[in-house]
């Protein structure tokens, strides 16, 4: 057994001459949990798919549970759990009816008892014959993971798994998935929410098919290097454009009553801080960097695999 329950490198698929995943190399120890992070459009969902084989990648090689992800896709399916972005299972069937039908698929040998034990992990058992169309958001995540974890799978790969979903099922989720974690089962999880972000052991951060950042959140801080001042006042958000324009400011974000304006080139930003600084009933004062505030800076700093698109289709006209 390898140490990594991911293990791949120059992981690369390309759709109409364009990488949307562009030679990612990407290892993640078992029973940790990892987030995923980037814009939409970044490529995590297609880097998920080449995990668990449902892509073939274009080139690249590795293993995923010690298995290879080109020549042994089929068994990597089987001990995979895959948590879609939108709801993917039967509305007019129940539950039980979900999760016995996916039994089914994984021909396991006691699907009664398996799809007991399901319903029991997930809290689900007194509401086993709804229907899976009437449930709300939260309880239909709880459906979609438990149909993951039905096999047993020793990875899971979830993708947005909480888009949509209130704050309090959220939080249980993310018990949930700390309780498998410490069970032995890896997670790939990919996500927008800075407080899931936190949650995680460890952090990968991607960007128009390329690994910008990774590491824990400490490190990931770190390493960004940036400079941030808060600005507070009357009409603070009237000084998001301008600031965004001026050189060396990678980020502007409101937080609140608040303005974060970051960069890395210290004496830039304080130029780009001049104007305002002296402007009556505002307040500019030192910050610490956050999760948000480097993910912003990462992203405009970025260059966009599809800004070249228009002019390579009117090529071809």
């Amino acid at each position: 057994m390898t140490a990594w329950a991911i293990d791949v490198s120059d992981l690369t698929k390309r759709y109409g001459g364009r990488a949307v995943v562009d030679r990612i190399a990407l290892q993640v120890g078992a029973g940790r949990i990892c987030g995923f992070l980037g814009p939409n459009g970044s490529g995590k969902t297609t880097t998920i798919r080449m995990l668990c084989g449902l892509l073939t990648p274009d080139a690249g090689s590795g293993t995923c549970l010690g298995l290879d992800i080109i020549g042994e896709a089929r068994a990597i399916k089987r001990q995979v759990g895959y948590m879609t972005q939108k709801f993917g299972l039967y509305d007019d069937l129940s539950i039980r009816e979900n999760l016995d039908f996916v039994a089914r698929l994984f021909e396991l040998a006691n699907r009664r008892a398996a799809v007991d034990l399901a319903l029991e992990r997930l809290g689900l058992t007194a509401r086993q014959q709804q229907l899976a169309g009437t449930l709300s958001g939260g309880w239909k995540q709880r459906l979609a993971l438990a149909a993951c974890l039905i096999h047993q799978p020793r990875l899971l790969l979830l993708d947005e798994p909480t888009a949509g979903v209130d704050p309090k099922a959220r939080r249980d989720f993310w018990d949930q998935i700390h309780e498998l974690a410490a069970q032995g089962i890896t997670v790939l999880v990919s996500t927008h929410y800075m407080d899931e972000a936190e949650r995680c052991h460890e952090l990968v951060y991607i960007a128009y098919g390329t690994i910008l950042a990774r590491g824990n959140e400490r490190q990931i801080i770190d390493n960004a290097a940036l400079v941030v001042w808060s600005i507070q006042g009357v009409g603070v958000q009237t000084l998001m454009a301008p600031l965004k324009a001026a050189p060396g400011v990678l980020s502007v974000a409101a937080f609140g009553n608040a303005v974060h304006v970051a960069g890395q080139d210290q004496a830039l930003l304080e130029q780009a801080l001049a104007a305002v600084r002296d402007r009556p009933g505002l307040r500019v004062t030192p910050a610490q960097a956050n999760l948000e505030d480097v993910f912003i800076s990462l992203i405009a700093s970025a260059q966009d695999n599809f800004s070249n698109a228009g002019a390579v289709l009117a090529s071809k006209a």
